[in-house]
C-alpha cells in the first residue's frame, strides 16, 4: 500500500456530541483529499467523527491569507463526506478548545477564520477552563429565500425556510420530531435549485417560550446529535415567524446530543454558546487505497440513529449551562418542565 503519509497526529473533541477530528498543519503541508477525510471519519475503517477540523496559521494558505490581518488560525473545516464546510458552530468552538489545551492561545476572546469570514470567539481560561464552555458570534443570519422550500420524508411534507448561517440551512417546524423518521438518508428538500451544493436540514419542535428542540439531517454527514449552526438557523426561523422582540433574546436549544444558548443582539447577530470538549489525541496512518463504508456509499449503514429528544434526555441536558452563563434558573426548569 501507498501510505501518504504514515503517523499523522490528531486529536478529537466534541461539541454536544458533534465529534470532530483535528489535524495540526500550521504550514499547510499535508495533501488531505476527499478520500483521505472520508478514511479518517469513517467509524470503521478509520477513526470516526461528524467532521475534520484542519489548522492552518492565516499567512500559510491562499484561502485566508486576506484575513491574516485580523486572524492568526485557519478553520479548514470538511464534511465526512471529504466535501468542504464554510461554517460549523460546535467544530470552531472544539478548535477554539484546542487551541487553549495545546498553548496556542492562553484563553479569552479569540479571533479564528474561515471559508465564511472571520469569527470572535471566548474561551475561558485558568480555573473556568474545566466548564468547557465556549462562545462564538456567528453573524447575522440570512433568509435568502426562495419563500416556497419544502422537506419531505416518506408521506410527509412540511414547509421550511431557507436560512443561511455561513452554510444553507432547510428548517421545518414540526409537530413530532419522530415524524423525521430514522434520518438515514437525506430528506428530499425541493426546490433542488435553491441548494446546489446540498442543504442541512432542521426537524424543530417549539416546546415553550424561547425554547426549542431539534433534531438535524447535516449535509454530507448524516444525522447528527447536534449542529451549531443548525441551531442559529433554527432561531433565525422561530425569530422570522412570530412578532421579532425589540431588544436581545436568549433562546434554549436541545438537541439529542445537549444543550446550546443562542443569544440574538438587537441588531440580529447571534452569539452561540455550548460546552466543547477534547476527548483523544493520537497519530492515524491514511492510506490510499483503504476501502470504507463511506468510500463505497454506505455511510448510512454504520451510523447510530440517536432519534427523538425526549424529556429524560432533556432533563440530563447540561443543567449549569444558563446558570453559568447569568441566565435564568427558574425560567429553564419551567421550561424544561414543559418539554
Amino acid at each position: 500500500m501507498n501510505a501518504i503519509p504514515i503517523g499523522i497526529p490528531f486529536a478529537k473533541g466534541h461539541g454536544t456530541g458533534n465529534d470532530f477530528l483535528i489535524l495540526d498543519d500550521p504550514g499547510d503541508v499535508l495533501d488531505l483529499t476527499p478520500a483521505g477525510t472520508m478514511q479518517l471519519c469513517d467509524r470503521r475503517g478509520g477513526i470516526g467523527a461528524d467532521g475534520l477540523l484542519r489548522l492552518v496559521r492565516c499567512t500559510a494558505t491562499p484561502e485566508a491569507f486576506a484575513m491574516a490581518n485580523r486572524a492568526e488560525w485557519f478553520m479548514d473545516y470538511r464534511n465526512a463526506d471529504g466535501s468542504l464546510g464554510a461554517m460549523c458552530g460546535n467544530g470552531i468552538r472544539v478548535l477554539a478548545r484546542y487551541l487553549v489545551a495545546t498553548g496556542h492561545h492562553q484563553g479569552g476572546p479569540l479571533t479564528l477564520a474561515t471559508r465564511a469570514g472571520v469569527r470572535e470567539l471566548h474561551v475561558p481560561a485558568g480555573p473556568d477552563a474545566h466548564q468547557g464552555i465556549v462562545s462564538v458570534s456567528m453573524g447575522v443570519p440570512v433568509l435568502p429565500g426562495p419563500e416556497r422550500i419544502t422537506v419531505t420524508v416518506g408521506a410527509r411534507r412540511w414547509p421550511a425556510l431557507h436560512v443561511d448561517v455561513g452554510n444553507p440551512h432547510a428548517v421545518a417546524f414540526v409537530d413530532n420530531l419522530d415524524h423525521a423518521g430514522t434520518l438515514a438518508t437525506a430528506p428530499a428538500v425541493a426546490p433542488v435549485s435553491a441548494y446546489p451544493h446540498g442543504v442541512t436540514t432542521e426537524f424543530v419542535r417549539n416546546v415553550g417560550s424561547n425554547h426549542l428542540v431539534l433534531r438535524v439531517h447535516e449535509r454530507g454527514v448524516g444525522e447528527t446529535p447536534s449542529c451549531g449552526t443548525g441551531a442559529c438557523a433554527a432561531v433565525a426561523a422561530a425569530l422570522h415567524k412570530g412578532p421579532r422582540p425589540r431588544g436581545p433574546v436568549r433562546y434554549v436549544v436541545d438537541a439529542p446530543g445537549g444543550r446550546l444558548l443562542v443569544d440574538v443582539a438587537a441588531d440580529g447577530n447571534m452569539t452561540l454558546t455550548g460546552p466543547a470538549y477534547l476527548t483523544a489525541q493520537g497519530t492515524v496512518r491514511l492510506y490510499t487505497s483503504w476501502p470504507t463504508a463511506a468510500a463505497t456509499g454506505e455511510r448510512g449503514l454504520q451510523r447510530p440513529g440517536y432519534g427523538a429528544p425526549t424529556p429524560a434526555l432533556l432533563a440530563r441536558a447540561d443543567r449549569g449551562l444558563i446558570h453559568l452563563l447569568g441566565g435564568d434558573r427558574d425560567g429553564q426548569d419551567r421550561a424544561e418542565a414543559g418539554a
